[in-house]
């Protein structure tokens, strides 16, 4: 059991460093045409950027900043034995704001997003204590390294929302973004957990916000049932407003195994949710595709990459649920293999699965 956990747990760190990496080169192209004309009719592996493009100078298989930030934080992770938020928010003034300057096309891989943008701003320029660092931005920034997290308090629900829900408020102001972030984080935790991202995911969510272990609003009763007469009201208060942001997950589970719902070839699942950055668009593509591909790893992340327009963070977070499901053993080891210091970052996901394991 330990042994298939610990799997599972690589498995999700190394599938979100490979998803990462897939999609240096292909980066935010929304032309399709384009992108099929500069890497051909199908991207199967790691690709260098071509001149002029997001990630420019960096090599086939190479890190840009999600990466470098996920490995920040699971070397924080590591060397507290946990989650610290003073050690992450050192690590991020001493290791990576340096690096910066304030503009997009500057820092590790060449370009910066928008809410480490604002971060950076906030905190270098005008001098601001973290926690008064958060900005509006609409992304994923904070589901990319709060993964990390994830992983680590798998089998500790309460800790897990804690920990992710205080590291992504670090960046993030608006609590629309902040609860479908950790509900990503608690999904990719039930997966870790051996739970498969079908039908029942949400229904496993939701026994969680009744025991209190997710602090989401809960209205209704079992099963989505209406609350029964002399119900407190709510039946279970928490800091998000409305708990649809663990729904939904379910629901692509539902149009992945339905076969009456047609996404054919499955890579248009970008078109369908959207190719934009907005976590909106990014958490539904992402969990139609980790739920249909749920035992092949390597369809899960090409048909992510392939989509276009966000697809770094597409294949990032559908890497990491497709890496927790199929475990470290079926991902491909070509991927690994060709992942620049893919060694040292296998090591680094094997020794935090350890820890997770040890609670």
């Amino acid at each position: 059991m330990a042994k298939d956990f610990q799997d599972r747990a690589v498995g999700a760190i190394m599938g979100a460093f490979i998803g990462e990496a897939l999609g240096v080169g292909p980066h935010w192209y929304y032309d399709l045409d384009a992108l099929r004309r500069d890497y051909g009719d199908w991207i199967t592996g790691y690709t260098a950027p071509r001149p002029g493009r997001y990630h420019e100078g960096l090599r086939a298989g190479q890190q840009s900043q999600p990466g470098f930030i996920l490995e920040l934080t699971l070397w924080s992770l590591l060397e507290r034995g946990g989650y610290d938020e003073q050690d992450f928010c050192q690590r991020m003034d001493e290791e990576l704001f340096p690096l910066l300057d304030g503009t997009p096309f500057c820092g590790p891989g060449n370009y910066t997003s928008q809410s480490i943008r604002e971060a950076w701003q906030r905190r270098v320029r005008q001098r601001l204590p973290w926690g008064k660092t958060a900005g509006r931005a609409d992304t994923t920034e904070a589901v990319e390294r709060t993964l990390a997290i994830a992983v680590r308090y798998a089998l500790e629900p309460a800790k897990l929302a804690t920990a992710v829900a205080e590291n992504a408020a670090l960046t993030q102001a608006d609590d629309l973004i902040l609860s479908l972030t950790l509900a990503y984080g608690a999904v990719l935790g039930q997966l870790v957990q051996g739970h498969l991202l079908d039908t029942n995911i949400s229904g496993r969510l939701m026994k969680l916000v009744k025991t209190g272990e997710l602090p989401f609003h809960a209205v209704t009763s079992d099963n989505l049932q209406p609350p029964r007469p002399g119900d407190p009201d709510p039946p279970r208060a928490g800091r998000f407003a409305s708990p649809d942001a663990l729904l939904s997950p379910a629901y692509m589970a539902a149009a992945a195994g339905d076969p009456d719902v047609r996404i054919e070839p499955a890579w248009k699942v970008s078109l369908v949710y959207g190719m934009p950055c907005a976590i909106y668009h990014q958490l539904p593509a992402a969990y139609y595709l980790a739920a249909r591909f749920k035992d092949d790893f390597e369809s899960a992340v090409l048909h992510a990459v392939n989509g276009g327009g966000q697809n770094q963070a597409r294949t990032m977070l559908t890497g990491a649920l497709a890496g927790a499901q199929t475990g470290l053993s079926g991902i491909p080891w070509r991927f690994v293999d060709g992942l620049e210091r893919g060694a040292e970052l296998l090591e680094l996901a094997e020794r935090l699965a350890a820890q997770a394991a040890a609670g």
